[in-house]
């Protein structure tokens, strides 16, 4: 679905742009051009930006967990 319709950006795009390290809105405006222009697509960005946070939190906390117990 396309997110940012000014610079054409998918969250698909956002998705592997987060996988790949980008780790700040900052960042996904630099490589993507997110939220620069009309700027309607921010609340969505740092939406996906929240829940890529979240998954990698939880996947940390799992690991965590499973070293300490080893």
């Amino acid at each position: 679905m396309i997110v940012c319709v000014c610079r054409a950006v998918s969250d698909r795009q956002i998705r592997s742009s987060l996988r790949e390290g980008a780790q700040s809105m900052s960042k996904l405006r630099a490589d993507l051009g997110v939220a620069t222009c009309c700027g309607k697509c921010g609340p969505r960005v740092r939406e996906l930006l929240d829940e890529h946070r979240s998954v990698e939190a939880r996947a940390a906390g799992v690991m965590g967990c499973a070293c300490a117990a080893a």
